[in-house]
């Protein structure tokens, strides 16, 4: 992960809007880590072709604040492909006031596991 621009493809933008700050008027830091769980879920679940679960959310870093009609812009890359899990490289930067300069606010490590109908993990597929 990096600061000089985001690494990963472009999975989520959204707009930060005023129902979403915490008592420092800042955007709440569960809002931000809910749309990178969406956005990391989209690609793990695109790569295990099928249903996935967040199973752990490690080395989650919050750098600067969002704030209210900054856009929210996830980056995910996925990191590593075990047997039923995968790790991926989540991003997330910030045009701020919707046009601005891209900052970069939130980096964490999210873990998927791949499950079948019944939620028992199952083996991502080989890639192709």
């Amino acid at each position: 992960m990096t600061e000089t621009g985001p690494e990963g493809e472009l999975t989520l933008r959204t707009l930060a809007m005023p129902r979403d700050v915490n008592v420092n008027g800042d955007i709440f830091g569960g809002w931000v880590l809910s749309q990178m769980d969406i956005a990391a879920g989209i690609v793990a679940g695109a790569r295990a072709r099928g249903r996935v679960a967040t199973v752990a959310v490690d080395a989650m870093k919050f750098i600067r604040p969002v704030r209210v009609g900054d856009v929210l812009c996830i980056y995910v890359r996925v990191a590593r492909i075990g047997r039923t899990s995968m790790g991926l490289e989540i991003e997330a930067w910030v045009l701020r006031d919707r046009h601005g300069a891209r900052e970069k606010v939130t980096e964490a490590l999210f873990t998927f596991v791949a499950i079948d109908d019944d939620g028992k993990p199952r083996v991502v597929p080989a890639a192709g």
